[in-house]
């Protein structure tokens, strides 16, 4: 069993009350590490090693840092087999997803922010014969990133990089429930050239030390992804201090199927979309939107080849999706199907929790829901989707937009001008047509209502973590 450190200053140390967590292995249901539960002193530890490190960090030239994050990136590349392998036993996922997707985008995310950063502008104006007035934007300070279990270390360097790019110096936590390839991101830091106190990663929990990054009156703007509810609490926290404030939250997505779509692709895609990593992504579509003409069709075909996915052990190729994150996640997912059945609905496939060491549960496929009960309007986050009909366009949307969140939707139609009317009419803040997942970085990232506030990716991004400063010279 290994003990892991927090990363503070360069340097891997104990937590300074030598409070430990056990962390969990999804798969077998055993503890295999353990973590620091960090405190407020580790916290200022970091704080000051922060603040040693700015100055230098932030007059850096941006060659400087675009070489190093680019280092970095190279380093996540090469060890893509022991990131993924440590990811995979964390979180649950299968092995092989963790090396299609969640280790190769942490290296993408770097090398987007080290070019990117290259490529940042500044604005100028010009009234001729008397001044010019040009915006800079400079680095905000010290910001906390705190990040979820889903995509570990997709999602952590999703945040970070853009706040290092800028010149700021991140304390950074890593969910307790995964902190493992955090905790190894910090030695590959080290190799890429990273000035100490640039990044320190504290690991424990979210009432605690992540509440205290939050609550410092160093950390100058927040960055975090997660629950809704956990949402709340930090963005009224850091707006006590008039701080900077990102929050990517919950999504209850709408995935809508109209009569002229593609239907083999649809139901492919929809598949995907549904169960990708055990449903467990914030821009799965939970609910699906089916038009009447096409119905039992669609639901037969989805049945079917959702009887074709394998739930087993993360480690073999052949599982199609792996162990949910914990015991008590795989309790809650169970406890909506549960309620789904009390509330008159229909268990079409699935239902059930696999018996068999660690946390698995079944691709699960429920009909028969009023679009107001509570398996349709909460977020599970597990293996679970819904079944509904509608007759009309403007059904579709109404249904669409019911629920309080607004993050993602999916629409599947070959009528173009559909399409557009349905992506305008919808409220989310990312609308795929006739696909799902394809992101360009370079694009706004982030929910409407109770899915956040602000975005994230490109110049978003950069923009977040900086403050404008306008210099006005008179000729």
């Amino acid at each position: 069993m290994q003990t892991i450190q927090n990363f503070i200053n360069g340097e891997y140390i104990d937590p300074v009350k030598a409070d430990y967590l056990d962390n969990v292995e999804p798969g077998t249901g055993k503890v295999f590490s353990r973590i620091p539960n960090s405190t407020k002193e580790d916290l200022d530890r970091a704080v000051e090693a922060s603040k040693a490190a700015f100055k230098a960090w932030s007059t850096m030239s941006v060659d400087k840092r675009s070489r190093i994050l680019h280092k970095l990136a190279d380093l996540i590349e090469a060890n893509l087999d022991d990131l993924a392998l440590m990811e995979s036993r964390d979180n649950g996922k299968p092995l092989w997803l963790a090396k299609a997707v969640d280790i190769p985008r942490a290296s993408t995310n770097f090398r987007f922010y080290a070019s990117a950063i290259v490529n940042f502008s500044s604005e100028a104006q010009v009234s001729e014969g008397f001044m010019v007035n040009y915006t800079r934007r400079a680095p905000i300070g010290i910001v906390g990133c705190i990040s979820p279990w889903n995509l570990p270390l997709y999602l952590f360097s999703w945040k970070i990089a853009p706040a290092l790019a800028m010149g700021n110096c991140v304390i950074a936590k890593p969910s307790e429930l995964t902190p493992m390839t955090a905790f190894l991101l910090g030695k590959l830091a080290n190799e890429a050239g990273m000035p100490a106190g640039v990044l320190n990663i504290l690991h424990g929990e979210g009432k605690g030390i992540g509440q205290a990054i939050v609550e410092h009156e160093a950390t100058k703007a927040i960055s975090f992804t997660g629950g809704t509810a956990t949402g709340k609490v930090v963005g009224a926290t850091a707006s006590q201090q008039f701080k900077k404030v990102s929050l990517e939250l919950g999504g209850k997505n709408p995935n809508i199927i109209f009569a002229d779509c593609d239907l083999e692709e649809a139901v492919k895609t929809s598949v995907k979309s549904s169960f990708t990593n055990q449903g467990e992504i914030c821009l799965c579509g939970s609910r699906i939107l089916i038009e009447d003409s096409i119905y039992e069709e669609f639901k037969n075909r989805f049945i079917e080849e959702s009887k074709k996915l394998k739930v087993g052990n993360p480690m073999e190729a052949s599982s199609n999706m792996g162990a949910l994150v914990s015991e008590g996640h795989l309790e809650k997912v169970d406890s909506y199907v549960k309620l789904a059945q009390e509330e008159g609905g229909t268990i079409l496939h699935g239902g059930n929790r696999i018996d068999k060491e660690g946390y698995y549960y079944e691709p699960t496929v429920i009909e028969g829901l009023d679009k107001s009960c509570r398996t349709n309007q909460e977020e599970i986050f597990g293996p679970v989707v819904t079944l509904n009909k509608f007759s009309s366009e403007d059904e579709a949307v109404e249904v669409a937009n019911s629920t309080r969140y607004g993050l993602s939707c999916t629409i599947w139609t070959s009528d173009l001008k559909k399409a557009h009317r349905v992506s305008h009419a919808v409220q989310s803040g990312i609308v795929w047509v006739n696909c799902w997942l394809l992101r360009d970085l370079r694009t706004p990232f982030g929910g409407m209502k109770d899915s956040g506030i602000g975005r994230e990716g490109g110049n978003e991004a950069l923009r977040f973590f900086s403050e404008p400063q306008n210099v006005c010279i008179k000729l």
